[in-house]
């Protein structure tokens, strides 16, 4: 028998805890954490399309030497072999 992620984390969640022996409860949890993944699977995915091309975007910006700091560098005349690590 293959288990998915979540099968085998009831079955430890199981051994661990006496208290979910209860089928019920086993299947409410079930339920519950594939409802977070598949919600967790939709953010990812409209993240990934909303960020679509900003590779593409940096690198041509790059190329155009667009991507110059825009304000002065505030370490720039800092010693920074005083700093203790």
């Amino acid at each position: 028998m293959i288990m998915t992620a979540i099968q085998l984390r009831a079955e430890l969640f199981r051994e661990i805890n006496p208290l979910l022996d209860n089928e019920t409860a086993m299947q409410k949890m079930l339920t519950f954490v594939k409802h977070l993944v598949s919600i967790n699977n939709e953010t990812q995915q409209k993240t990934n399309k909303a960020r679509q091309g900003w590779e593409a975007a940096a690198k041509q910006a790059h190329a155009d030497g667009q991507d110059k700091l825009m304000a002065d560098d505030i370490f720039a005349e800092e010693n920074m072999e005083e700093w203790k690590w």
